[in-house]
């Protein structure tokens, strides 16, 4: 992952890191990987999330066709 500094703007360019990190999903893996997640705790939070992901399809589909 690159960042270009323009004009000696370190700040600008730490804004853009970050904001490159969060979109990849970076600081939810460090997060997810500072403690061990067992097997199963795994396979259910990924099951959670893609219900998760899935009723938020339904809804906006819904409010799309007006339902």
């Amino acid at each position: 992952m690159q960042v270009h500094v323009k004009d000696n703007n370190v700040d600008q360019a730490l804004r853009a890191l970050k904001k490159k990190m969060q979109r990849e999903g970076i600081y939810r893996e460090m997060k997810m990987r500072r403690n061990f997640e067992k097997p199963s705790e795994k396979r259910a939070r990924e099951h959670a999330e893609a219900v998760r992901r899935y009723r938020k399809l339904l809804r906006k589909r819904m409010e799309r066709e007006g339902y």
